[in-house]
């Protein structure tokens, strides 16, 4: 009989410990322990992780600003790897290679999820304690996805969450077409990236803003035509002027792919076209976003977007494949135990793309199942 492990290492969410009598940095710690594989069902397989990328939300779990925390949760809801056992006769995903799906509860819905009790995987909620960052996990069968082959684990990893976000941001909620002119706000975060290369891919212009000259400068070298610093109290003026240089000088944006709110209808009422989109997959600056009679008189579109289906998540790894798209990954560490580097990494948004990790296997408990 194959061996295969019994315990797996795994990052667990705990409460921070304050007994030293120094209050703690975040509320909650980030533990490394050693924890027993659950025995393989039907329907379910076993998954050697080879990497995880993290997300904003672990951050926020870590400092207690996530709802439905779960102390004893496993972190993460990104991870690759190879299919190494099933409970089922004849896997045809046997010794494959898949990426874990995120979330559970939106299949095929098109608006929103069909389930009340939509959920990500890794620090809570009913999935709990379940989360990718750990050697081994095991899933239910549909719910893992074949790599593409043109991608490796590590590049992989960054993609079912920001993926799938950006993919329903820019191909679902956006709409966006070859031609069209776009701009993706916070450039440098994996969503917004995704979002550029997607938008690339469809043959769009695009435009980016960042408070980072040098993210810009990135951008354009991956095939953005221009990029403004929002920092800069003309920013919008500058950008319809970059649109009128270099796309005429009637050329209007078709939609905003967003992550700050604030009053960003204010600043591009004039150079976003009658019905254009705004698609806000977030408010990491200003919490609110105003929308006056001035946008209705122009059939301007403001619309909330949010992770997407399962559906979403196989149809955007298709065009993922099909036009041989990679994730940008800025940071890749080596073992769970360098996870608090990540953590910090990402804490100073210091990061151009994902930061990953690539999961070692040298301290797994083998035995035969």
């Amino acid at each position: 009989m194959q061996k295969l492990p019994t315990h797996t290492q795994a990052l667990v969410v705990k409460k921070a410990d304050g007994s030293n009598g120094k209050k703690p940095l975040y509320r909650n710690a980030a533990v490394l322990e050693m924890q027993p594989i659950p025995k393989l069902q039907k329907g379910h397989v076993l998954v050697k992780i080879n990497a995880v990328s993290f997300n904003h939300r672990d951050l926020w779990i870590r400092k207690g600003l996530y709802p439905s925390i779960i102390h004893g949760s496993v972190f993460g809801a990104d991870g690759a790897g190879v299919i190494v056992a099933s409970g089922d006769y004849d896997e045809p995903l046997l010794n494959k290679r898949v990426f874990l799906t995120p979330t559970r509860g939106w299949e095929r819905a098109l608006l929103a999820p069909e389930s009340p009790k939509f959920t990500i995987l890794g620090g809570g909620g009913h999935l709990a304690p379940l989360g990718t960052f750990a050697q081994y996990v095991v899933v239910e069968r549909e719910q893992v996805i074949p790599s593409p082959d043109h991608l490796d684990d590590e590049h992989i990893c960054a993609w079912p969450v920001a993926g799938v976000t950006a993919w329903r941001a820019v191909a679902i909620n956006a709409s966006v077409q070859q031609g069209d002119n776009v701009l993706i706000t916070g450039i440098g975060g994996g969503v917004a990236l995704l979002a550029m290369q997607i938008c690339l891919a469809l043959g769009a212009n695009v435009y980016v803003s960042s408070g980072s000259e040098e993210k810009i400068k990135k951008a354009l070298s991956l095939g953005a035509k221009g990029g403004v610093n929002y920092k800069t109290d003309d920013w919008a003026i500058q950008l319809g002027n970059l649109l009128r240089e270099k796309e005429g000088k009637n050329a209007l944006l078709s939609s905003v792919i967003d992550s700050g709110g604030g009053d960003l209808l204010g600043k591009l009422g004039k150079i976003l076209k009658p019905g254009g989109r705004v698609v806000v997959y977030g408010m990491t600056a200003n919490p609110k976003m105003t929308f006056t009679m001035k946008e209705v008189l122009k059939n301007h579109q403001l619309l909330g977007s949010t992770m997407g289906s399962h559906k979403d998540l196989i149809e955007g790894t298709e065009f993922l494949a099909k036009h041989k798209i990679v994730p940008l990954v800025s940071h890749i560490l080596n073992g769970l135990e360098s996870a608090e580097e990540g953590l910090s990494v990402i804490a100073k948004g210091e990061q151009f793309g994902k930061v990953v990790i690539r999961i070692r296997h040298d301290s797994v408990i083998s035995a035969k199942l």
